[in-house]
């Protein structure tokens, strides 16, 4: 009876870790998602041309590469949990810049910050949560995190859709003489502020107190996760792979006997690379645009993406279902060839097209053909490169380069988001949206042969087992 109520309590405390870890993939679908509705409002506030329109769109990616990158590093110094408050308090300061800001400069620099607070929370939530979930659910917690950046997306969507709806548009005024598009930006106030709250609730990683010797701490930590009959040997497993050489170092990823990048680095860095080539957030951020360039309305195009977000959220809640059952591999094999098949008839529909006054218009059939495949290639990328590229990233690393790997991994990833975003408005001007999303479906291609050869399966195997 008393391991019964043990094993409740640490359910408990481990879904109050999770709920708490996973507001910030919220914020990060929602900070990725509220562009969606504001770039005609972006694009008439500051007179912007196509090429810059698509820097403030992607300037925030910039931040999400060096965020990555240094929160990867940050938080073997100072903790996952230390950079997640650190996120918290960038989210909200990037929402409101986003809002009041009256000029394109002053626009990019609080776009940049909120970046910084995406890319830290892409890559030390899913790390922290796989540090304190049990092995054999770890990836089904860890997937949660996927579950709220697309929750955080739809709810950008809806909120940009009501906003418009309610303003008369999103360049309209709404309230207090601000125009809509700014209080899209505002509405990230909300959500940013109960996460910095909630921070203060749950506990460090106890896998990073062990790296600083903080063993009581993590005692501590680990009793209330497994209990106490379990905390002492898994303390010592912890202690064991951390080898007590050295703190965790960047340098840890060039292997010491044959002085080569680890090949696990490269796998992490494929991942987290083709997640982006496959050109998903171009329907994140550039889906009202998208929809409106082959003659949707803007209010069309904004239930669209209302619609995209719901079948994503049912997406992974299918991989939750099956990523402990059958493991990480075959969801992102079955995910790329799927997400092939749909991009490739989107590509072939958008090629049927004629241009009118400079506008590509389809025919009824054609529209509806894209339509169909490109949220069969969402629902494709939601229940495998969506949630197991970072469940992966958050686990398939040994303790010593955990955070290293997540530094160079996360800052491959959001450096790909730049440029695939970058180059989006200049792709849809100069080449076409046929060729656009024929790149996008080689890369998808190639990325099934890239996990049918290289990537190894993690599930069901307890971190302190990694090696690479």
């Amino acid at each position: 009876m008393r391991v019964a109520r043990e094993n409740s309590h640490n359910t408990r405390f481990v879904s109050l870790i999770v709920s708490v870890a996973t507001l910030g993939g919220f914020l990060f679908g929602f900070d990725s998602g509220v562009i969606n509705g504001t770039v005609d409002g972006l694009q008439t506030a500051f007179d912007s041309t196509s090429i810059g329109t698509g820097f403030n769109v992607a300037s925030m990616l910039l931040g999400c590469a060096i965020g990555a990158f240094i929160a990867g590093r940050l938080s073997d110094v100072i903790g996952r949990r230390a950079v997640l408050l650190i996120a918290a308090v960038l989210f909200l300061l990037s929402a409101w810049g986003s809002g009041v800001a009256t000029d394109a400069t002053t626009f990019v620099i609080a776009r940049i910050l909120g970046g910084l607070a995406v890319g830290a929370a892409s890559v030390i939530a899913p790390a922290y949560i796989s540090e304190v979930a049990p092995a054999e659910r770890r990836g089904r917690l860890s997937s949660i995190q996927q579950v709220m950046i697309i929750v955080g997306l739809t709810a950008a969507f809806l909120s940009n859709y009501f906003l418009a709806e309610f303003a008369g548009g999103s360049q309209a005024e709404f309230w207090g003489g601000y125009a809509a598009w700014r209080w899209m930006f505002w509405a990230e106030l909300v959500p940013a502020a109960l996460f910095l709250i909630l921070l203060f609730f749950i506990p460090e990683s106890p896998r990073y107190l062990v790296a600083k010797g903080r063993d009581n701490e993590a005692q501590a930590t680990l009793s209330r996760l497994l209990g106490e009959e379990s905390a002492g040997a898994k303390l010592a497993e912890i202690k064991a792979s951390l080898a007590g050489d050295h703190q965790p170092r960047l340098s840890d990823l060039v292997s010491s006997a044959t002085g080569k990048v680890r090949t696990i680095v490269w796998v992490g860095i494929g991942l987290a690379t083709f997640q982006q080539l496959v050109g998903i957030n171009i329907v994140f951020y550039y889906g009202a645009v998208l929809w409106q360039a082959v003659g949707f309305t803007e209010n069309d195009a904004l239930k669209i993406n209302v619609l995209s977000g719901a079948l994503s959220i049912g997406a992974v809640f299918f991989a939750i279902a099956l990523i402990d059952r059958i493991g990480r591999k075959p969801l992102l094999f079955a995910g790329s060839l799927l997400m092939t098949a749909g991009l490739a008839v989107v590509a072939l529909s958008f090629a049927t097209g004629s241009l009118v006054d400079g506008e590509l218009v389809l025919s009824d059939g054609a529209g509806l053909a894209a339509l169909i495949a490109a949220n069969v290639y969402v629902v494709a990328f939601n229940f495998s490169w969506g949630p197991v590229m970072w469940v992966m990233l958050g686990e398939m690393f040994p303790n010593q380069i955990r955070g290293s790997g997540l530094a160079v991994s996360g800052f491959a990833q959001w450096t790909a988001n730049f440029l695939i975003i970058m180059s989006f408005p200049w792709l849809l001007t100069n080449v076409g949206l046929p060729v656009t999303y024929g790149f996008y479906a080689a890369a998808a291609l190639i990325s099934a042969w890239f996990v049918a050869k290289l990537v190894k399966e993690t599930a069901g195997r307890e971190l302190e087992a990694m090696t690479g």
